[in-house]
């Protein structure tokens, strides 16, 4: 059933800021049913601020300007399902069932006074259009379907959420959504946590899903595959279209192109603009170049000098005059000097050391993790994958030390360990970004300085960890780890939350990291293009 027309999105000039900072500027958007858009950006761009405010989830402190027209029945699904440790599976499902079978209890008791005096024939059109638009009387079916196909069939419908992996989180929260098919639909890095079964499942929804999507994902086989537009919160100066737009139509390979040229472009754009300004000034400043006005006269020739000279003086000043007005205009037209793009210059690693680094003998963690045997050499890079649950992060956490086996053992003979977990812990979140940053690499001498690795923007170096965006957190807890030069780097899911521009980054750096890593990753994109040994769990 295709979805309501009035079921469009509309976002005009939103402008969204805090006590602190401006999120968002002059944003534009508009989505009719059907279409699928994929936010991206630089991490802090607003990807997740503007999802928020479209579903109306901001809160009290933030400032907003602009208009949002969006379906009654907005859904929002956040980086963290928004659901309680204490409920359980299935009461989960019920809640998200229960406004579905109100919809058809509704038609049913409408219908039976249908005859009777005092019914209401246009309450219950009303009605039967308002549960025929969700399919209401499928929806206990779709639960059923949605709850096998994500893998959730075998989970006791008394399981506590709290006893659930992220990924079963995502999976319980995708399974609601599929359920109740809402006709706009936000999600905020969806397939974070996701294996591939699961992305394939939300795939599928996603494009037979008739109203509309807004997303922000770090997942770029995901905007290629689902999204029919792309929205940039940080596009180059001259915008995609050439007129500082920053709507593209298509998905991300074809974007990462159009993307290049218009930062190629905005650069030449700056550079002949200045070249324009600098001839348009020095020409106010001469003023003209009068033909034999500063000759002498000859004798019996000074009238004649006396005239032309005074002509000379009128073409001198339409000439200043000319060149102030265009100056004027190029000043007030001419765009922003290119700012250096943020980007990572960091090594991941230092140089290798121990022949073997890492030996796991008979390793097990109870119901998380089993490993027989596992040797990695020094300077190997190893892509460690498997489905949820398969115990990745586990086996990352023990060669870290994080977590302690139930039996076997992990022998790690690396002089230098660093750890980026998939939920960075820091210790106060009031602090700032640098002072945090500078606390925790304080005993390495190598350490560079947090600037110098092109992670973190300058203007978010003095900000508090807590009003960093989960990316930008991400990005912080990266600088750390690799600041101390490791000879075995341990990296969980190292693209997630972050830009599209630095996951590409990062897989540049693996080519040149000398020391060893562990890489543990869901990620379509660089498991396609991996080059190194695979280690497949589960």
């Amino acid at each position: 059933m295709s979805a309501p027309l009035s079921a469009h999105l509309s976002v005009v000039d939103l402008s969204v800021s805090f006590p602190d900072r401006t999120v968002l500027s002059g944003v534009d958007l508009l989505a009719q049913p059907g279409r699928r858009i994929g936010l991206v950006g630089e991490n802090g761009s607003g990807k997740s601020t503007l999802l928020r405010a479209i579903a109306g989830l901001l809160p009290p402190r933030a400032r907003t300007t602009g208009r949002i027209v969006a379906p009654p029945d907005v859904v929002l699904l956040g980086q963290e399902p928004p659901f309680s440790d204490d409920a359980t599976v299935g009461g989960v499902l019920d809640s998200m069932l229960a406004p579905l079978r109100q919809a058809v209890a509704d038609v049913e008791r409408l219908a039976a006074t249908l005859g009777q005096e005092g019914a209401d024939p246009a309450a219950y059109a009303n009605a039967l259009d308002h549960a025929a638009a969700l399919e209401a009387w499928d929806a206990d079916r779709r639960a059923v379907l949605a709850a096998a196909s994500l893998g959730l069939d075998h989970v006791e419908p008394d399981r506590r959420v709290g006893t659930l992996s992220g990924g079963e989180r995502t999976r319980l929260a995708l399974a609601a959504i599929m359920t109740t098919r809402p006709s706009c639909l936000l999600l905020d890095e969806p397939t974070n946590h996701l294996d591939d079964d699961a992305i394939a499942v939300l795939t599928e929804f996603l494009r037979d899903l008739p109203g509309v999507v807004v997303l922000a994902s770090h997942d770029r086989v995901l905007l290629d595959d689902v999204c029919t537009d792309l929205v940039d919160l940080d596009p180059a100066e001259i915008g995609t279209d050439g007129a500082g737009g920053r709507h593209f139509g298509g998905g991300w390979s074809d974007y990462e192109a159009a993307r290049a040229d218009a930062r190629r472009r905005w650069e030449e754009t700056y550079v002949s603009q200045q070249e324009e300004l600098d001839r348009l000034r020095a020409a106010v400043r001469k003023g003209t170049e009068a033909v034999a006005h500063d000759r002498p006269p000859r004798d019996g020739d000074r009238f004649i000098y006396a005239f032309k000279g005074g002509r000379v003086e009128q073409t001198a000043a339409r000439r200043r005059k000319d060149a102030a007005r265009r100056l004027d205009l190029a000043e007030r037209s001419q765009v922003r000097k290119p700012r250096p793009p943020l980007r990572f210059r960091g090594a991941l690693t230092g140089q290798p050391g121990a022949t073997r680094p890492v030996q796991v003998r008979g390793l097990e963690v109870s119901r998380r993790l089993r490993l027989d045997r596992l040797d990695v050499e020094a300077g190997d890079q190893l892509l460690v994958t498997g489905s949820n649950g398969s115990g990745k992060s586990t086996l990352l956490g023990v060669l870290s030390g994080r977590i302690t086996p139930t039996a076997g053992e992990a022998l790690v003979s690396a002089r230098v360990v660093a750890e980026l977990t998939q939920d960075p812990w820091f210790a106060d979140m009031r602090r700032s970004a640098l002072t945090t940053y500078d606390d925790a690499v304080a005993g390495s001498e190598q350490a560079p300085a947090l600037r110098e690795l092109g992670l973190l923007a300058p203007r978010d170096h003095r900000r508090a960890v807590g009003v960093l965006s989960v990316g930008q957190r991400r990005r912080l807890a990266l600088a750390i780890a690799i600041a101390v030069a490791p000879d075995l780097l341990l990296l969980d899911e190292p693209t997630n939350h972050v830009s599209l521009a630095l996951a590409g980054e990062l897989e540049e750096a693996l080519g040149t990291a000398p020391g060893t890593v562990l890489l543990a990753s869901h990620d379509r994109w660089l498991r396609r293009r991996w080059q190194g040994p695979t280690l497949s769990l589960g």
